[in-house]
């Protein structure tokens, strides 16, 4: 097919609210050697980039300086870390056949071409993104879904969310039959991780509350936790036993309330501080037990392999909340940071 030579595109021109992301008209980007040019379909939201907008991340040596994921951003910059779509055009040194074919972007920049490699970069942050008509990417980070069942905006919905998922789960080692008790479970990563946990045959107990519960339940968990009533006393009641692996995306105050719910052994994975930064907690709960308290940060080549072979054999369903057009980004951006929806919130440009 014909590249256009323009394209339409929703940028950050700094960090702020959301009148920071703004249309803008621009130069269909032109892949390097060993790049691709995928045309996107569907571009899945996540709070990095409400995050990245707000400069929200600080950096190692000043954490309340305006950061993007990992540093400082170059302006404007084309949001939009999870893209699928079709690859349109292969720069030189190309080793593979895309074009033409059905792809999701793996977002992340890696520290080496390791597979257990360390990601370091996000596209959408340090690397223009998807908010866009087309956007450029490296072809050994394109993965062929063309056979896979599921629509463009669940597969858009997987990179981010569904990849820190299974990072945590991975780095969790998480097996079957054992206990895992998942908080934030309505939200984008939380409900991946109560698909693939179940689909990894463990017991799920997930922290929910209120319309959002149902949704909950009917992705796979086998009990909801209120999270406006006593969290511990609850899982205390539905795992006597105690809990193999906590994959939490809250922290806060729950690290320091539920650490005593691990069994010997147990692992408590953090991948999120949606209920606050800092916390304190009687390290005695760890060396006593041989406990650990895991950080994880989005996945490494092997986790998004093994993901998107999940994906190509169905055995994950995204959910797909709303969807909105290309041009209503900052809306978008709006309805993901009031929580009200259940699932995962998509651009079609």
């Amino acid at each position: 097919m014909a590249v256009p030579q323009n394209m339409r595109s929703m940028r950050i021109v700094g960090h702020g609210g959301l009148d920071v992301l703004q249309p803008a008209n621009v130069a269909v980007p032109v892949p390097r050697p060993g790049e691709v040019l995928v045309q996107v379909s569907a571009v899945a939201l996540n709070n990095t980039d409400l995050w990245t907008r707000q400069g929200a991340y600080g950096r190692p040596e000043d954490m309340n300086a305006l950061s993007g994921w990992r540093g400082p951003i170059d302006f404007p910059r084309i949001q939009g870390a999870d893209v699928a779509g079709r690859v349109v055009a292969a720069g030189t040194d190309s080793g593979r056949n895309l074009v033409g074919r059905r792809v999701v972007v793996d977002p992340a920049i890696y520290d080496s071409d390791r597979p257990d490699a360390n990601p370091v970069g996000l596209m959408g942050s340090e690397r223009d993104g998807g908010y866009a008509e087309y956007v450029t990417a490296p072809e050994e980070r394109v993965h062929d879904m063309t056979d896979s069942p599921l629509t463009d905006a669940q597969l858009a919905s997987l990179p981010t969310a569904y990849g820190t998922a299974l990072g945590m789960i991975e780095r969790g080692r998480l097996r079957a039959g054992e206990t895992a008790l998942i908080s934030g479970a309505s939200g984008g990563v939380g409900l991946a991780l109560v698909q693939i946990a179940r689909a990894r045959g463990a017991k799920v107990l997930a922290i929910s509350s209120g319309s959002k519960v149902e949704p909950v339940h009917d992705a796979g968990a086998h009990e909801v936790v209120d999270r406006a009533q006593d969290i511990v006393g609850q899982v205390r009641t539905a795992a006597p036993e105690g809990i193999d692996v906590a994959l939490d995306v809250v922290a806060g105050d729950l690290v320091r309330e539920g650490l005593p719910l691990l069994r010997e052994g147990g692992r408590w994975v953090i991948a999120g501080a949606l209920g606050g930064h800092q916390i304190a907690f009687d390290v005695r709960r760890l060396y006593l037990h041989n406990a650990q308290v895991i950080g994880s940060s989005m996945h490494t080549p092997t986790h998004f392999d093994l993901l998107m072979g999940m994906a190509r054999r169905a055995e994950i369903q995204p959910v797909v909340a709303a969807t909105f057009p290309l041009g209503e980004a900052a809306r978008a951006q709006a309805e993901l940071a009031r929580r009200n929806h259940v699932g995962k919130i998509v651009l079609h440009p």
